[in-house]
């Protein structure tokens, strides 16, 4: 092990620069060359067939076969023109990532190329080898992969990639866009509803989104020399640098020159395949970066941000670097996170997250802004879980991530301006007064879009014109806590829609009737809202005091998605059944139970097969120099202590390895899901990983440099 560390060290200095040039100085002149979207289907179809495809989208309607197969034939044309030979539908499973089964458009027994309508709208992969919770057995293994034609489709090397919906042969859905899609349809419902007491022009509400990434990039001869990288996508062992992060002299610095060559050219892929990429930077940690693109229609974004994650990996490579998004691949530097920026905009261009000079609009936006904290205070533990998962435990609640507890930050002005409303909305309103300035909200100042203060440590706030979800892991697929997030806001709308209905129909004047609502809400929601350090112990303290949750780990988090209260919401706005919750449920558990067997087996793997050996051989070069120093009378003291030092660690080591397999052996034996995880949780990562980890790293400072196996934090963070 410890050659291969030297062997990579020095390939490092050995890499070639990689020559980036895209064809055209110009990005508008190639951005969205490789995208079959509206633009592209305008100009290739008849008008009445554009119309019908342009219609069905933007009213969630299903597309007919006559219609299909002219899109289809369009695609082929489009696609073969430019050299794709397949086709496959893009589809994303619930193992995390994206999956895709490739088909030639070339028919041999035709002789021609073929792509009918039917083969546009529908495939057929094995639903049984995905992870499905139950819903599907190995003799059941028909799944269907449909068409979704609100996002674009995308040639990708030589495939024309069709974004598509994955369910069972029975109708269950087996992915993570369909959920996300029958959620944004509920808010675009029931946003829409609202809107219309404002403003009966309004017939569609889009949710939109710009998800941030961060990540970390190091050399990839370097990330093949570690194990647990490799296999775990993080370090399980490596002590801090003397150098970390502490001089904050990496955010926003000059990027070092193999990764800006790297950023330059998977941004060009990036815009090819029509993803808004706009901004690069360096993030806090040493090797920790960014990128963040414009803002998108939910689907399309999240549908973009998986594609990205892929284009980073592949364009990686060539620059012989590796693309790390798990949350926490080194202890003691920031993890990664997906700030998910999240605003709900009009057909008529109005965000209603956005404060105006208008009175009247700012009762729109207030509406809007007090129901969603609402919907965030009533549903936080559903929104905690939607988050969950085995690598953001590792990040929330470290001290450089949000927390674990739900809370909502809007800032000072804006807790000034529901303060008042809360305190002062019960004035009494007199035939010709203007209620807009009686209560104040003819004050609310625009300036507040640029005013508000950004405190990095909530894991949702208000940042002027939109909130931002910010406990979302950077690995994480944003379809799961954006279907939980537009799903609960929905319900909180349909609830506020009727509530006021009903007090318009006993003859309330519909702004006092409005006010008065959004002052219940104030009140009721008011534990949820915090302005304050959420990493300080006190606001651990002060949230238990409002009776909000603090679920620490991913398998009592997602204990949420199946309390009664989450099933019926789901199932009352059609976004899953029981049967589909449950499935979800089992397969997070199931992975995460994998993903801590797998981290297990690797620091066992490591430890006793790399680290002791290691210890031991540098133990006895120790010994033969004790016994050398005492036999010419020098004072050996020094030298016999390291190696009792070393010995203890090494006990250390090797009783809770032994001891951590055993209760793997025990665990595995447990048939009930939800113990299991429970047990991988409790009795083996928190019993036994960071012991073991503390006297290994204990050990790399005892060892000689030369001997140590395991590739260092300092090179792998600060050698490029």
């Amino acid at each position: 092990m410890a050659q291969l560390r030297f062997e990579a060290l020095k390939r490092l200095n050995e890499r070639p620069k990689v020559h980036v040039e895209a064809t055209t100085p110009h990005i508008s002149q190639f951005f969205g060359e490789n995208v079959f979207g509206m633009e592209q289907m305008r100009a290739t179809l008849a008008p009445a067939v554009f119309k019908k495809v342009s219609h069905a989208i933007k009213n969630h309607e299903k597309i007919d076969e006559a219609t299909a197969d002219a899109v289809a034939s369009a695609a082929k044309a489009w696609a073969i023109a430019k050299g794709a030979t397949h086709f496959t539908h893009w589809f994303q499973p619930m193992t995390g990532g994206t999956a895709e089964k490739h088909d030639s458009f070339f028919d041999a027994l035709a002789g021609i190329e073929k792509f009918k309508g039917s083969e546009l709208v529908q495939q057929e992969p094995d639903a049984s080898s995905f992870p499905n919770g139950g819903i599907r057995s190995t003799f059941e293994a028909r799944g269907y992969t449909a068409w979704d034609p609100t996002s674009p489709m995308f040639l990708y090397g030589k495939t024309l990639s069709i974004p598509t919906v994955f369910v069972s042969y029975t109708g269950e859905t087996l992915d993570t866009k369909a959920p996300l899609l029958k959620a944004l349809k509920a808010v675009d419902l029931a946003a829409t509803n609202v809107c219309q007491l404002f403003d009966k022009d309004i017939q569609h509400v889009v949710a939109s989104l710009g998800a941030e990434q961060e990540y970390f990039a190091v050399d990839k001869a370097l990330f093949n020399a570690r194990p647990d990288l490799v296999m775990a996508g993080r370090t399980v062992f490596g002590h801090s640098p003397a150098r970390g992060q502490q001089l904050e002299d990496h955010y926003f610095g000059t990027i070092p020159g193999r990764v800006y060559d790297f950023m330059r050219d998977f941004e060009i892929e990036s815009w090819k395949l029509g993803i808004p990429v706009r901004t690069r930077h360096n993030e806090v940690a040493p090797s920790q970066f960014e990128v963040a693109p414009l803002f998108e229609e939910v689907n399309v974004a999240n549908d973009h941000n998986q594609l990205m994650m892929d284009i980073m990996s592949r364009v990686a490579d060539k620059h012989d670097l590796k693309i790390l998004f798990h949350e926490k691949p080194f202890a003691g530097l920031n993890g990664s996170g997906k700030h998910n920026n999240w605003s709900l905009i009009t057909d008529t261009g109005v965000n209603l997250y956005a404060p105006s000079s208008s009175a009247r609009d700012n009762l729109l936006f207030l509406t809007f802004f007090v129901t969603t904290i609402k919907a965030v205070h009533e549903y936080a533990d559903l929104l905690r879980a939607s988050i969950a998962a085995a690598g953001n435990d590792f990040r929330l609640g470290a001290n450089e991530a949000p927390p674990a507890i739900m809370s909502v930050f809007i800032g000072s002005q804006m807790t000034a301006v529901l303060d008042e409303l809360e305190t002062n909305g019960n004035v009494k309103i007199e035939k010709g007064d203007n209620m807009y300035m009686k209560l104040g909200i003819d004050q609310i100042p625009e300036i507040i879009l640029d005013a508000t203060d950004r405190n990095r440590t909530s894991p949702f706030a208000f940042t002027g014109n939109k909130f931002e979800f910010r406990a979302v892991g950077s690995s994480d697929n944003c379809a799961t806590p954006m279907a939980a997030l537009n799903l609960i806001v929905a319900e909180q709308l349909t609830q506020f829609f009727e509530t006021v209905s009903k007090e318009i129909e006993k003859g309330e004047e519909k702004r006092l009737a409005i006010v008065n609502v959004l002052r219940k809400y104030i009140k009721e929601s008011k534990a949820i809202r915090f302005e304050g350090d959420g990493y300080s112990d006190e606001w651990v303290k002060e949230a238990e005091k409002r009776g909000l949750g603090n679920i620490k780990n991913m398998p009592r988090a997602i204990e949420a998605y199946v309390s009664k209260k989450s099933m019926a919401l789901f199932e009352k706005h059609g976004v899953m059944n029981h049967k589909e919750v449950e499935a979800r449920n089992e397969i997070k558990l199931e992975s995460y139970i994998k993903k801590v067997q797998i981290e297990a087996r690797v620091i066992g793997d490591l430890a006793m097969n790399h680290i002791i050996p290691t210890a031991i051989a540098y133990q006895n070069k120790l010994i033969t120099n004790a016994n050398g120093l005492k036999g010419l009378g020098v004072d050996n003291t020094a030298v016999v202590q390291t190696i009792k030092e070393i010995s203890g660690h090494i006990e250390t080591i090797k009783a809770n390895v032994r001891e951590m397999v055993d209760e793997r052996k025990r665990l595995n034996k447990v048939t009930d899901t939800h113990k299991r995880a429970f047990g991988y949780c409790d009795d083996v990562k928190e019993k036994y990983f960071e012991k073991i980890r503390d006297a290994v790293d204990k050990l790399e400072l005892l060892v000689d440099d030369e001997d140590w196996p395991l590739v260092k934090y300092r090179e792998l963070l600060f050698l490029r």
